[in-house]
């Protein structure tokens, strides 16, 4: 077994997550072996759990890692429950008890914007099938009927005679009660949580230092271990000579696996001494020629590849260029990027004989826990999972559980607990990357400007076909072409959207918003450029052009919103100017104006970005807001200086010195209008992060008069010729 861990095997038993699917719903039962809370408090269901001074606890299967998860999903259950929100707490049930239990809670996986937009109606239903077993037993204790009784804030009312009772007094007896066959959720206009600006139930622990994240663990008796993987990618351990460290204080064990090497001793910084001066030769094969350069040009020939999967063709693409009368062609490309969470890759173990105990910072913990139970060989019925808060994931640490590995195998090397913990170094040269694509637009324009033809045709690293190749049939991964299928915003007479794989030795994985992070800057700097050559505004090209697009009335919604927030056809200070760009992700559509200024010398400053977002419901708008900011500093980060680098077939970035994040001073003023719809729950956390490179880079072309064709903005010169 690897260090890492993920062989297609391993990645297969992680999303079956011990035994369920993916896919499967939440369950409202109480479940086998119904669970107590501290204090001997009953459970109602196995999502509410009520003390008899009336705190509610609410139970939160998905991942909390910054998003606000461990408040907006008790907003939901609490808004059916009709409890008191100011005495709502929150806490994760274990993996290891959600699989005795039979999966009662369902998945646990957070990613791809689905924490709310998954688990919204499941958890009102669980919050309203409390409520009603809560009345039923006030009903049966005052020997009246259910129906004229109602709650509010976690108060019991027999409506006739003004009898009150307490949810606590009748928690006991409610958890007695059989399930209700039906009930009714509240109608949208009738919600008084939902919707409502709520401070996060997290944020004072937080501030006071209590929450526990994955670094933070502590166990009895526990060593410290620090890794080092093959640099290169597919590579493997060739040999080791620790004569070096022989006596060197606190090391208690070198512990060889197929592709890394770890010292074992009684903290992390003399693990990390004493792994740095180790002598290690590696096996790296032919993936030690590997280059950016080398990578680079093999996605060149996927540009012109016969071979290509269609992920959406309509009309006659030939005629369409025929009868155009002005051609646009343009090549984008966009280099692999790192997701460089603040917390770097870690986790804790303890295995004894075939039963085993980890605590991780993981946005799957079933995931986590099948990985480990894989690796050991051991039923998943004998790991006991913790999951911790998360100092950031971005989907690092959701499908790839590749911390897990080592950690288990070290453990069961020594016999003592151990925590390992990743440098900086080996987590920005260890990731799986958002890919490295390439994108070939060519576009015939009418006599009036539209475009009566569009081909794009993709290339680059496909996460699916990597992972899990069953789901790419055809050669078609309509993930890595998420922008230009049915969520394109654009009527298009004649249009053709293909991709030809071209994978490397680079491991690539889920990263903040996905393809859609490259797809957008493809679509809407092409979009601008078609424009352009029209010789019409920016956005009124795009009213245009969403013509009869079945969700029109949405993407104009964002759109028109955005642009007026921005005052799109007011002046400008002297050097500042506009970019516009739209999006559909997580089913949910946005707008960005960016407001730019471009410097004599080339620097680029973002001044202000209005994001225009309609994910049909907002459960909690301060949540959004934060969302939407964060997003913003994502994308914006990467736009103007993420880029990982091959040479040797290794990474040639290591911290923060090289791998650039964005700085406080150039924050830009984020403006968040959301509007939702409704009807619909879409995500919020991921979407933005889609539209900040475009609008940047059109601001940018409005300033300077140059395309932005490739990212990071680093790698270019914009003073003004």
């Amino acid at each position: 077994m690897t260090a890492r861990g993920i062989d297609r095997r391993t990645f297969l038993v992680s999303v079956g997550a011990a035994g369920g699917a993916l896919a499967l719903g939440f369950d409202v039962r109480p479940g086998a072996q119904a669970a107590r809370a501290a204090g001997d408090a009953p459970e109602i269901t196995a999502w509410i759990v009520i003390h008899p001074d009336d705190t509610v606890i609410i139970r939160v299967a998905r991942s909390e890692m910054g998003q606000g998860t461990l408040t907006a999903l008790p907003m939901l259950v609490a808004e059916e429950l009709e409890c008191d929100w100011s005495k709502v707490r929150a806490e994760f049930p274990r993996p290891d008890e959600n699989l005795r239990r039979n999966r009662v809670w369902g998945d646990f996986s957070t990613g791809g914007s689905r924490s709310i937009r998954n688990s919204q109606e499941p958890l009102r239903r669980a919050g309203a099938t409390a409520r009603e077993m809560l009345i039923a037993a006030a009903a049966m204790q005052w020997g009246v009927a259910a129906s004229e009784c109602r709650a509010a804030n976690s108060i019991i009312t027999h409506v006739p005679s003004g009898r009150t009772i307490t949810f606590g007094q009748v928690a006991e007896a409610a958890a007695k009660m059989p399930l209700p066959k039906r009930v009714t959720l509240k109608d949208a206009k009738d919600w008084r949580l939902i919707g409502k600006p709520t401070r996060r139930l997290d944020v004072t622990d937080k501030v006071m230092g209590k929450p526990i994240y994955g670094i933070d663990v502590r166990v009895p008796g526990m060593l410290h271990a620090a890794l080092a993987q093959c640099p290169v990618f597919k590579g493997t351990l060739k040999s080791v000579d620790d004569s070096q460290i022989t006596g060197m204080s606190g090391v208690h064990k070198v512990v060889r696996l197929k592709d890394a090497v770890a010292v074992v001793a009684d903290n992390w910084w003399q693990a990390k001494k004493a792994l740095d001066a180790l002598v290690i030769d590696w096996n790296t094969g032919d993936s030690g020629q590997v280059s950016s350069d080398s990578v680079r040009q093999f996605l060149l020939g996927g540009l012109t590849a016969d071979k290509a999967g269609v992920g959406r063709a309509h009309g006659n693409l030939s005629e369409g260029f025929a009868s155009a009368v002005t051609r646009v062609n343009a090549d984008y490309f966009v280099p692999f990027l790192a997701h460089a969470t603040l917390e770097p890759q870690n986790c804790t173990a303890h295995v004894t004989g075939d039963r085993a105990e980890i605590w991780a910072p993981t946005q799957n913990g079933e995931a986590a826990l099948a990985t480990a139970a894989h690796v050991l060989g051991i039923p998943p019925q004998n790991v006991i999972m913790h999951k911790t808060m998360l100092g950031g994931g971005f989907g690092r640490r959701g499908v790839t559980q590749d911390f897990v590995p080592p950690a288990v195998l070290i453990a069961k090397e020594v016999g003592r607990p151990v925590k390992v913990v990743w440098s900086r170094e080996e987590d920005t040269g260890h990731d799986y990357y958002r890919p490295v694509a390439m994108a070939r637009m060519s576009a015939g324009l009418d006599a009036t400007g539209m475009p009566s033809a569009w081909h794009v045709r993709m290339t680059g690293n496909s996460i699916w076909s990597t992972l899990m190749p069953m789901t790419v049939r055809g050669g078609v991964d309509r993930q890595f072409q998420e922008g230009f299928l049915a969520d394109m915003p654009y009527d298009i007479p004649n249009y053709l959207a293909d991709y030809a794989i071209r994978n490397t030795h680079v491991p690539v994985g889920f990263w903040r918003c996905v393809n859609h992070t490259q797809n957008c800057f493809f679509k809407e700097s092409f979009v601008d450029e078609m424009a352009h050559a029209a010789g019409i505004d920016p956005l009124e090209y795009r009213r245009r052009m969403i013509g009869k697009h079945h969700n029109a009335a949405k993407f104009l919604g964002v759109l028109n919103t955005a642009a007026e927030r921005a005052g799109w056809t007011t002046p400008l200070p002297p050097q500042i100017h506009r970019g516009i760009a739209l999006n559909e992700a997580y089913n949910t559509f946005v707008a960005a104006v960016a407001e730019v200024s471009v410097d004599t010398h080339g620097a680029v400053r973002m001044h202000r970005i209005v994001v225009a977002l309609d994910p049909g419901t907002v459960v909690n708008p301060l949540t959004a807001e934060m969302q939407t900011e964060s997003a913003v500093v994502f994308g914006l980060t990467a736009a103007l200086y993420g880029e990982i680098t091959i040479k040797d077939g290794r990474v040639e970035q290591s911290n923060f010195n090289d791998y650039r994040m964005l700085r406080m001073a150039e924050m830009p003023r984020v403006e968040t209008v959301l509007m939702p719809s409704g009807g619909f729950f879409g995500g919020c956390g991921e979407p933005p992060v889609a539209v900040v490179a475009p609008a940047l880079c059109n601001a940018i072309f409005a300033a300077t008069g140059k395309r932005i064709r490739s990212l990071p903005l680093k790698n270019h010169d914009l003073r003004k010729a």
